[in-house]
C-alpha cells in the first residue's frame, strides 16, 4: 500500500505554505526521522521529518512550488514489495507546481479527488490527532479510535507500529469529523479592501512605468493580519514622555561594570524589561481578546518587532519579568538574529499578551502602531532627544525625553486601566533602579 506524503500543519495557524526544497530524491530509501523536505511557512523555513520508513516513489510537487495548501499530497512513499507502477497518475496539481505564481486556490482545486487519505481526526475534545496517512488507514480498517493511541513517533505523531500494537476500540462515527480539506480558504490570503479592484487600479497606472512586486507568504499574512486589526479592532492611544536621564546614567554606571563580561545593554532592553514588569503591576492589562472571552495572562511575555527584509518578526521573550536585564538582553540579540535569517520556530514569535515597536534608532520621533491581535496592547517607542523641560519647581532644563505611545485594545482594556498600566511603564522607566528590585 503505496503512502501518501502530505503537506503538513508545522504551526497552529500554518493553512499553506512553500515546498522551499527536497532532500531526498525519487528512489531513497528513508527512515522514520530521517529530513525530507525544507518547508517555508509564512515566517521562517523549517525541516520536515518522515514519519514512516520506505521508498521515495514520486515527487508530488516540484521544488520552490508557493501556496501548497496543507493536507495536500506532496511525495507518495512505496513500502516494501511496492513498485513505481503502483503510484496512481499523478495529480493535477503537480503540473501546477510548474507555474511560479500559483495561488492556493489553483493548488486546493487541483488537489487529486480519487481515494484521498482519511482526514485528521480530531479527540472528544476537539483536539486535532496527528497520525500518519498509512497509520489513518490501517486504524480505519481495524475499527481503531486514533484519539485513543499514543504516538511514538516525532512529536507524539501516532505511526504504523502504533496503530499495529492498539487493540480495536470503537471508532466514531465519520459524520462526527470534519474534513480538514473542507476548512476555511486560507488566512493568508491577502485581504482585499472594498473599493477599487486590481484591474481599475492597473488601468489608472498603465501609461506610468512601474515593476510588480508578486507578495511572498510573509507578505500576504502581515497585509491580512494588519487588514484584521484595524478592521477589527477598537483602537484607542494614549501618549506620555519620558525623561531617559537617569536610565541612560544608569545603564552607563552598569555597562561599564558589566564590560568584562561582554555585555552592553541598550535602551531597548529596559523598555522590555519595564514593560514586563508593569504587565505584573498592573495585571488586568496582561490580557489578549480570545472572541468570546479574554485571557489573563499571569507570566509576561513580550513581543519585540523586528524588522527583516519584506517584513518583520515580533519574536515573544517569555516570562519576561522573571529575567534579569542582561539576561533579555541576550536573548533578544539571539532571537533577532535569528529573525533575519528566518530561523526562528514558531512558537518562538506567536503567543505574548503585549509588544513593543522600537522605531526611535531611525530616527521617528512618534508614531501610532498597530496592535497584532490578539494582543491587548502595542508601545509604540519615538527617539530620545534633548529637550527643555519644566521641573516641579517650575524651573526650566534641558532633559532626555522620549515619546511614547500605548496602542490598546478597548475590548480588553479600558482607558483608565490603560493609563494606569502606561504610568506604571514610564515609572519604571524614569526609576531604573526599582527594576532590578
Amino acid at each position: 500500500m503505496t503512502i501518501e506524503i502530505l503537506m503538513p500543519a508545522l504551526s497552529p495557524t500554518m493553512e499553506e505554505g512553500t515546498l522551499a526544497k527536497w532532500l531526498v530524491k525519487e528512489g531513497d530509501t528513508v527512515q522514520s526521522g530521517d529530513l525530507l523536505a525544507e518547508i517555508e511557512t509564512d515566517k521562517a523555513t523549517m525541516e520536515f521529518e518522515a514519519v514512516e520508513e520506505g521508498v521515495i516513489g514520486k515527487l508530488m510537487v516540484a521544488e520552490g512550488t508557493e501556496a501548497v495548501a496543507v493536507n495536500t499530497v506532496i511525495a507518495v512513499m512505496l513500502e516494501e514489495g511496492e513498485s513505481a507502477g503502483d503510484i496512481a497518475a499523478a495529480p493535477a496539481a503537480a503540473a501546477a507546481s510548474a507555474e511560479p505564481a500559483a495561488t492556493a486556490e489553483t493548488t486546493i482545486a487541483a488537489a487529486p479527488a480519487a481515494a484521498p487519505a482519511p482526514a485528521a481526526p480530531a479527540a472528544a475534545d476537539g483536539t486535532r490527532v496527528f497520525a500518519s496517512p498509512l497509520a489513518r488507514r490501517i486504524a480505519a480498517d481495524k475499527g481503531l479510535d486514533l484519539a485513543q493511541i499514543t504516538g511514538t513517533g516525532p512529536k507524539g505523531r501516532i505511526v504504523k507500529a502504533d496503530v499495529e500494537a492498539a487493540q480495536p476500540v470503537a471508532v466514531a462515527a465519520p459524520a462526527a469529523v470534519a474534513p480538514v480539506a473542507q476548512a476555511a480558504a486560507p488566512a493568508a490570503k491577502t485581504a482585499v479592501a472594498a473599493g477599487m479592484s486590481t484591474e481599475t487600479i492597473l488601468k489608472m497606472y498603465a501609461d506610468r512605468e512601474f515593476e510588480e512586486v508578486s507578495l511572498d507568504g510573509m507578505r500576504k499574512i502581515i497585509a491580512a493580519r494588519l487588514t484584521e486589526a484595524k478592521q477589527t479592532i477598537p483602537h484607542f492611544y494614549l501618549r506620555r514622555d519620558i525623561k531617559l536621564d537617569a536610565l541612560l546614567k544608569f545603564r552607563a554606571t552598569l555597562n561599564k561594570q558589566l564590560a568584562a563580561r561582554g555585555v552592553k545593554l541598550s535602551v531597548n532592553d529596559f523598555i522590555i524589561k519595564a514593560c514586563a514588569n508593569a504587565l505584573q503591576q498592573v495585571p488586568a492589562a496582561n490580557a489578549v481578546w480570545a472572541n468570546d472571552r479574554v485571557l489573563q495572562l499571569k507570566p509576561s511575555d513580550v513581543a519585540v518587532a523586528v524588522a527583516i527584509e519584506g517584513g518583520l518578526f515580533t519574536p515573544v521573550l517569555r516570562d519576561a519579568d522573571t529575567k534579569s536585564i542582561s539576561a533579555l538582553s541576550a536573548e533578544m540579540k539571539d532571537l533577532a538574529g535569528r529573525a533575519r535569517d528566518r530561523k526562528l520556530a514558531p512558537h518562538e514569535y506567536q503567543g505574548g499578551s503585549f509588544a513593543i515597536s522600537n522605531l526611535g534608532m531611525m530616527g521617528i520621533d512618534n508614531f501610532d502602531a498597530v496592535i497584532n491581535p490578539p494582543h491587548g496592547g502595542i508601545l509604540a517607542v519615538g527617539a530620545g532627544k534633548k529637550r527643555p523641560v519644566v521641573g516641579d519647581d517650575g524651573e526650566l532644563s534641558v532633559a532626555t525625553v522620549m515619546s511614547t505611545t500605548l496602542s490598546v485594545d478597548h475590548r480588553v482594556i479600558d482607558g483608565a486601566l490603560a493609563a494606569e498600566f502606561l504610568n506604571a511603564i514610564v515609572d519604571n522607566l524614569e526609576n531604573p533602579m526599582t527594576m532590578l528590585a
